[in-house]
């Protein structure tokens, strides 16, 4: 198993006779081959076919022996440490480019020469030139691009805060300290994210002292105010609206797959009654915060040191479930009771594994992890409609027969972050609009009363 090398012992050994007849072996094919295109008259489609299976056999010895005879191999390469990867975010408005230079009477920042960005907008948004009161490009560390544009249709002021898709993005993506948010509410603990804090900072300014949201209300008096934002953007909505709260009471954002770790639980049960948040699938990002990925590193370190499976099996198991399909939790990976004692020395050579954990939680506790001042636990913004999909839908994306379903759910339903083969995909902007168009033309499924315990608030 990963963590009991006891039946491994002697692969080191093992490995090391295997490379001392390597060398001959390698010699003996060479001569072999020479023989066979010298001395003997044969096809020579079958002379050169010999010669280039020897030529590719020595080239595959030669680094894959030499790398699994390495000690340093075995022990440190076995178990990779903690992986870190930034999923790839998208922009909430994608769409085809549609280039063309016009005078426009909007406020636009940014952008390219010819306006393919502003031109994928139109197309994206189906709305007029004369829709979009401003349109920045501009992006910096904690500086989002946004749009202000009129929704005639549903007589609303849009703000869209963009998500992520730059570096400077992720850079405010992971500023993830909490800072205090500076706003008039009757909330005491107001802990935010940092990043995307001081980016909702960012928008706000610009909205209030360059005039841009006066501007919108001066062409359109009766409408109300929205904002919307995806993933970066939805949680840099949800910060701004409620910063416009009190200059606008009525204000209502809509965030589509925000991060959780956010703001405060005082924050997030403020802002239920303005504020709604839209999550896929097992999408990452709504379930991420800082104490969630010590909670799963955690997890991860229990499931490798419990592992009673072979790694070949488990290799194996996990190829078939990703191409055909199944359940992995049918394939159970830890030993009955989570006895330790039957371990031996893990292969990484330290004892971190099972007894050197850090303050913060212990190896054997599911009780919610303790977090730092720097890093207290955060929670996602509003209330939350979980969209589900019914069935499979095949496991190529073949996602034109996915049927969804959405229901209200509560917070502590994205408190753990949970692996699958859709976990980055659910986060996609275009597949969250497939499912919420699905959710849409099913009536049966729609979301159309309150939840429980909170009235007086529609959803769009």
């Amino acid at each position: 198993t990963i963590c009991n090398p006891g039946p491994r012992k002697s692969m080191s050994k093992l490995l090391y006779i295997r490379l001392a007849l390597f060398f001959p072996e390698m010699v003996w094919a060479s001569l072999g081959a020479a023989w066979v295109a010298d001395g003997v008259q044969c096809d020579r489609t079958v002379v050169n076919g010999i010669i280039a299976t020897v030529v590719v056999r020595i080239q595959i010895w030669c680094p894959a022996t030499l790398r699994r005879a390495s000690p340093c191999f075995i022990s440190n390469r076995t178990i990779s440490g903690t992986t870190k990867s930034l999923p790839r975010w998208s922009a909430m408005l994608q769409g085809a480019p549609s280039c063309r230079s016009r005078t426009t009477d909007y406020d636009l920042v940014g952008g390219d020469q010819l306006n393919c960005h502003f031109g994928s907008i139109l197309h994206t948004t189906g709305l007029q030139y004369r829709d979009f009161i401003h349109v920045s490009f501009h992006d910096k560390v904690y500086e989002l691009p946004f749009l202000v544009a009129l929704d005639h249709r549903k007589e609303s002021v849009v703000v869209a805060v963009r998500g992520t898709m730059s570096l400077q993005d992720v850079l405010t993506d992971l500023s993830a300290e909490s800072e205090v948010l500076d706003v008039e509410c009757e909330v005491q603990d107001r802990l935010a994210h940092k990043g995307i804090s001081q980016a909702a900072r960012y928008v706000y300014r610009r909205l209030i002292n360059d005039g841009i949201l006066s501007q919108a209300f001066s062409v359109a008096p009766e409408y109300r105010l929205v904002i919307v934002g995806h993933s970066l953007g939805g949680g840099a909505a949800a910060l701004l609206a409620t910063m416009l709260r009190a200059a606008y009471p009525q204000v209502r954002c809509y965030a589509f797959s925000p991060p959780r770790g956010l703001w405060s639980k005082a924050l997030h049960e403020y802002s239920q009654s303005f504020i709604v948040s839209l999550v896929l699938g097992k999408d990452v990002i709504p379930r991420l915060s800082v104490t969630n990925l010590e909670d799963l590193k955690r997890r991860i370190l229990r499931v490798v040191a419990h592992c009673n499976k072979p790694k070949y099996k488990i290799l194996l198991h996990g190829l078939w479930y990703e191409l055909f399909g199944g359940n992995p939790n049918n394939f159970p990976t830890e030993l009955d009771g989570g006895d330790q004692e039957v371990l031996t020395q893990p292969l990484l050579g330290e004892q971190s594994l099972l007894t050197r954990w850090s303050p913060a939680y212990s190896f054997s506790s599911d009780s919610p992890l303790d977090s730092s001042p720097k890093y207290p636990p955060l929670y996602p913004p509003g209330r939350i409609i979980h969209l589900q999909e019914e069935g499979a839908s095949g496991r190529f994306g073949c996602c034109s027969a996915a049927h969804y379903s959405a229901k209200w759910s509560h917070e502590a339903e994205f408190s753990k972050i949970l692996i699958g083969p859709k976990m980055l995909t659910d986060h996609m902007p275009d597949i969250l609009m497939r499912a919420l168009d699905s959710v849409v033309s099913d009536r049966a499924a729609c979301v159309s009363c309150p939840a429980q315990g909170v009235s007086g608030v529609d959803v769009a």
